[in-house]
């Protein structure tokens, strides 16, 4: 598979970036993650950052594709959160950081995700949101139950306040994972922290990222969020990655087929030599 990724993670008007993100690549697939650290509790940014190194100590271990991407994805955000419980306790004096989490693997020509908390993962097609994770916060419950309109969403006062998280307590969040979903060449994956998509509508950024390079874009839609929300803008993260071709690398045959498969192999080469002789040859060798 091949890809083009860009992203961009600006402070706002915050004294610390407390959002994270890391892309893994490889010819097999890619593995896109987010953090946003919890603001309002002690050392966000820790838990964040936290989530990236958990995660990518984990694929030092690994390569991609993986077998049964749904409990591999599971066990990476479970794994996450308990590390953040475990660098909390050991801060001078002890700490509960946390953060959300947002996890999305390609490979074998599909998408499937992992999200906690309000950072979003969204699958766009021609501009078009096709998919996106759902909230994990307060007002997202709201709307989903009907009690409140999607205009007043937009503004209202506990809009920032989550409902899940890793690390911050031993409970496990609930981890919630979509199924796979087949991809076409220039669907566009798109995580995001809640200070990037909060000042957009997902037309603004399914437009922007349309076309032209997407590292430029993601600064310009960073910047355009953070003019917005000024002199309260949030940090403004987000990845993204294009689909460029989703054809597989080949596998070197001579490698790894097994010495009885390369010997029948080489075998069957023979006959058809001796075959190609005796029909070139088999007028001569009758006279």
């Amino acid at each position: 598979m091949q890809f083009e990724t860009g992203r961009t993670s600006r402070l706002g008007n915050r004294e610390i970036n407390q959002d994270r993100i890391i892309v893994i690549e490889s010819d097999a697939g890619s593995l896109l993650v987010l953090g946003d650290g919890l603001g309002g509790k002690p050392r966000g940014e820790l838990a964040a950052q936290t989530l990236v190194d958990s995660v990518s100590e984990s694929m030092s271990l690994l390569t991609l594709p993986v077998e049964h991407p749904k409990k591999f994805l599971h066990e990476l955000v479970r794994r996450a959160h308990h590390d953040i419980l475990m660098v909390g306790q050991e801060q001078s004096p002890p700490i509960t950081p946390g953060s959300t989490a947002v996890i999305c693997l390609i490979q074998n020509g599909v998408a499937i995700w992992a999200h906690v908390g309000d950072s979003r993962c969204y699958l766009f097609r021609s501009g078009i949101p096709l998919y996106r994770t759902q909230d994990h916060s307060y007002v997202e419950q709201l709307y989903q139950k009907g009690k409140i309109s999607l205009k007043k969403t937009y503004d209202h006062p506990m809009r920032n306040y989550v409902t899940q998280c890793i690390g911050l307590n031993t409970v496990e969040p609930d981890i919630e994972i979509s199924n796979e979903i087949e991809l076409e060449v220039g669907d566009v994956l798109l995580l995001c922290s809640d200070g990037f998509w909060e000042p957009l509508d997902d037309a603004q950024i399914g437009m922007g990222i349309l076309e032209g390079n997407l590292n430029q874009t993601l600064n310009k839609l960073g910047e355009r969020a953070e003019s917005i929300k000024y002199p309260h803008s949030d940090n403004t993260s987000a990845i993204a990655t294009r689909i460029i071709s989703l054809q597989q690398p080949k596998k070197d045959q001579d490698v790894t087929a097994s010495p009885r498969k390369q010997k029948k192999n080489k075998l069957n080469s023979a006959i058809s030599d001796i075959e190609e002789a005796l029909k070139d040859y088999g007028d001569e060798m009758e006279k």
